[in-house]
C-alpha cells in the first residue's frame, strides 16, 4: 500500500483521522462513487432546498442500507443451506457444549452482567452518553445524526433478519436465565454492539493525531465487540453462526454509515470552496492522475 498523501493544511479535525483526510478518495472506484453521488444530489437539490452534503448522507446510507438489508436476507437463505450441509453450523453444538462445561455459578453471573450491556437498555445508554459528550464538546449535531442513522438501521436489519430466518435458539436447558424468546439469527446483541460501538470509536478517533490513542480506542472496541458475541454463545442464548452473522452484517452497515459521512465531508468541503457549482469535488479529483497515480 502506498504511503498516505500529506494532509493538506487547514483540514478541520472533524474531517480527518490522524493524517488521513476523510475527503481524500485514494482509489478510482471511490472517486467514481463520490462523483456519482455528487451528481445525483445536485439534481435532487434543485428540487429540494436542502444541503447537498446532507442529501448525500441520506442517499448513501439509504442505498447502502438497502444493500445491507438484502445481504442480510440472503444470509438467512445461505444459513439454511449451511445447516443442511453441516458446514459452519457443524461447529454450533460442539462450541455450545464446551461453553456449558466451562460454566460456574459465579462466572454465569458475571457474564450475564456483561452481556446486559449489549441489550435493549445497555447499548442505547452507551450510545446516548457517547454522542452527547461528543456533540457538546464539538458543538455539532452530526454525532447525534450519525448515531441515530446507525442505530435505526441496525435495529431494522436485526428485526427483519430474525423474522425471515426464524431460527430457534439453543435448547433452554443449556441456556443461562433469563431466557429470550425472539428468533436466534442473527445475534442482535452482537450486531448492535458492532454498529454502535464501532461508530462511537470512529467518532472518537476523528481529529486524533496520535496513533497510540487511536489504536487504544479501536482495540478496546474490538475486544468488547468480540467478547459480547462470544458471551452470547457462552450463555447459550445464541449459536456460533448467529454471532458470526451479527459481526459480518454489523460491519457492513457500519461501513455504509462511515462512507456516508465521508461523502458528506467531501461535498461539504466542495461547497465551501465553490458553492453549488461542482458535481465532482476537487478533493476527489486531486488524489491521483491517469499515469502513476497511487491506488489502494
Amino acid at each position: 500500500m502506498p504511503p498516505t498523501p500529506p494532509l493538506a493544511p487547514g483540514v478541520p479535525d472533524a474531517e480527518r483521522i490522524g493524517d488521513r483526510d476523510l475527503a481524500t478518495w485514494r482509489t478510482r472506484p471511490g472517486r467514481w462513487f463520490v462523483a456519482t453521488v455528487a451528481r445525483l444530489v445536485v439534481l435532487l437539490g434543485r428540487a429540494w432546498r436542502w444541503s447537498l452534503a446532507n442529501l448525500a448522507l441520506v442517499l448513501t446510507t439509504a442505498v447502502g442500507g438497502a444493500v445491507v438489508l438484502g445481504a442480510t436476507l440472503l444470509s438467512a437463505e445461505v444459513y439454511e443451506a449451511v445447516v443442511d450441509s453441516e458446514g459452519l453450523a457443524g461447529l454450533d453444538q460442539p462450541v455450545l457444549d464446551a461453553a456449558v462445561a466451562s460454566r460456574t455459578p459465579r462466572s454465569e453471573q458475571l457474564v450475564t452482567h456483561f452481556t446486559d450491556l449489549g441489550g435493549t437498555v445497555g447499548m442505547p445508554v452507551i450510545a446516548v452518553v457517547v454522542v452527547t459528550v461528543l456533540a457538546l464538546r464539538r458543538r455539532s449535531w452530526l454525532p447525534v445524526a450519525l448515531m441515530a442513522i446507525a442505530a435505526a438501521g441496525s435495529v431494522l436489519v436485526t428485526v427483519l433478519g430474525k423474522d425471515l430466518a426464524g431460527r430457534a435458539r439453543p435448547p433452554v436447558e443449556l441456556a443461562v436465565p433469563p431466557l429470550e424468546t425472539s428468533a436466534s439469527f442473527p445475534s442482535g446483541h452482537t450486531l448492535n454492539a458492532t454498529v454502535v460501538l464501532g461508530l462511537a470509536a470512529y467518532l472518537v478517533m476523528l481529529g486524533r493525531t496520535h496513533a497510540r490513542s487511536r489504536v487504544l480506542v479501536l482495540s478496546v472496541v474490538v475486544v468488547f465487540v468480540v467478547a459480547m458475541g462470544l458471551s452470547r454463545v457462552w450463555l447459550g442464548h445464541h449459536w456460533l453462526t448467529d454471532v458470526v452473522a451479527g459481526w459480518l452484517v454489523g460491519l457492513a452497515w457500519l461501513g455504509t454509515v462511515v462512507t456516508g459521512h465521508r461523502v458528506k465531508v467531501t461535498l461539504d468541503r466542495a461547497q465551501r470552496a465553490s458553492p453549488l457549482t461542482t458535481a465532482l469535488p476537487a478533493s476527489s479529483r486531486a488524489t491521483g492522475t491517469r499515469n502513476g497515480e497511487h491506488e489502494t
